[in-house]
């Protein structure tokens, strides 16, 4: 069934706004921060005025019902990704999850309280594996987390097309690494990872495997378990839901092993002055209140995902990648990144020969037109390309080949509007 994307867009308030003088807005920034539905925003609102209580704690109408809203919103997101309720921890982001990782690895590393949690443990001589294309928060918990250790961190480059480089995968992967850190979709060049291999590897040498989901759960099926990676994080906020919330998946054997990182109320078992125990997972990582209108919101956006059917979502938003890829034909732009639209997703990050990229953001948002500028917390990667900064255009289901069309004629002024030839 094809999507009818006036009848999505109607579902976004935002979109009717007009911006810089009575401009319409032409939203493509949406791998930073995605719109948000009125699905979501509803959700939130009703739990709000309706339901609002301390979860897992009072005994009272309101604590059981704001409980059972918690709990079965953990079960929405976790269908979502094709876990089971237990195997996902709320957390405040994806960065979050991903340093609660790096964070056990440390506490395991410093004197593991169980036998499980030695498989966590890193001393001097392992080694940890990342590659070249990390958003910085799948790139530093490590290198802070080798520092810490002295495991020593590898990664994998990327080729000239912005694909990782696998060419190495089984002298890079070898009996020494332990844990193997890597991004499903890059946020820069838009690659999708061929997770297979990089899984299959790291199984055989008995390593962790830790998947940054951020740029994949918005648009392509994912089911976890399937994959078959140990860990994996997303953030609310890139699916269509609020900010402030996010996920870690886990197997439950992995967490099950993986030591807590922060202590508090709810997370406890039994308390004395001088020790305590933990709740199983995934209570033992969730200290502390939880942000439960949040979670109801990113229950809410994943509903809205599943609603719209992922072969539709893929189908459509392959077609904007063919449209965000021709600004190559503007004269003085140069892609980062692969240039053909399979194996990617709809985002195209650039450079404008002889402007700067903020200088291009200016021009486009003077237009009403709203892109991503700078290094989009990932500096390697514009190293590896050897520039400082780019500009990021990046679509959803909620854009239209209009509205990349025009963004297209509005980056073709660029360049004769700094005078560059």
């Amino acid at each position: 069934m094809a999507l009818d994307i006036t009848a999505i867009r109607e579902q976004f308030p935002i979109l009717d706004r007009t911006v810089r003088g009575g401009k319409p807005l032409i939203y493509l920034d949406s791998a930073a921060t995605t719109q948000r539905p009125r699905a979501v925003v509803e959700a939130m609102e009703q739990f709000t005025f309706s339901h609002n209580g301390a979860v897992h704690r009072g005994t009272h109408q309101l604590g059981e019902e704001a409980t059972d809203a918690f709990e079965a919103a953990r079960a929405t997101v976790a269908r979502l990704v094709g876990a089971a309720p237990d195997e996902i921890v709320w957390t405040s982001g994806a960065t979050a999850g991903l340093n609660l990782v790096a964070n056990g690895f440390k506490n395991a590393s410093l004197g593991p309280k169980s036998a499980a949690a030695s498989r966590f443990a890193l001393k001097p001589g392992d080694e940890i594996v990342v590659t070249e294309a990390e958003h910085h928060s799948n790139l530093v918990p490590w290198q802070e987390l080798a520092k810490a250790t002295g495991a020593e961190l590898r990664w994998f480059g990327v080729d000239d097309e912005g694909r990782l480089d696998l060419s190495n995968l089984n002298e890079l992967i070898n009996e020494r690494t332990k844990v193997v850190a890597f991004t499903h979709v890059s946020n820069v060049t838009a690659a999708i990872t061929p997770i297979e291999q990089i899984v299959a590897a790291a199984r055989r040498v008995g390593a962790t495997t830790i998947l940054d989901a951020c740029q994949s759960v918005a648009h392509l099926p994912l089911d976890l378990p399937a994959l078959g990676v140990d860990f994996a994080a997303f953030s609310g906020h890139k699916m269509f839901g609020p900010t402030g919330v996010g996920v870690l998946y886990g197997t439950r054997e992995a967490l099950a092993a993986l030591p807590p990182v922060n202590f508090g109320g709810s997370m406890v078992e039994t308390v004395t002055m001088t020790d305590a125990t933990y709740l199983p997972p995934p209570m033992r990582f969730e200290a502390g209140t939880q942000m439960v209108t949040a979670a109801i919101g990113m229950a809410a956006a994943a509903n809205w995902l599943n609603n719209l059917g992922f072969d539709n979502l893929s189908e459509y938003e392959n077609n904007l990648a063919e449209e965000l890829l021709k600004v190559e034909e503007i004269p003085g732009i140069t892609i980062i990144g692969p240039r053909e639209a399979h194996d990617r997703v709809a985002l195209v990050s650039f450079v404008v020969d002889g402007v700067h990229p903020h200088d291009v953001g200016q021009v486009l948002d003077d237009a009403g037109i709203a892109v991503r500028v700078g290094q989009h917390c990932a500096q390697p990667i514009h190293n590896r390309f050897g520039v400082s900064s780019s500009v990021r255009a990046s679509a959803t289901v909620y854009n239209t080949v209009a509205e990349i069309s025009a963004f297209r004629e509005a980056l073709a002024q660029v360049r004769p509007f700094f005078g560059v030839d």
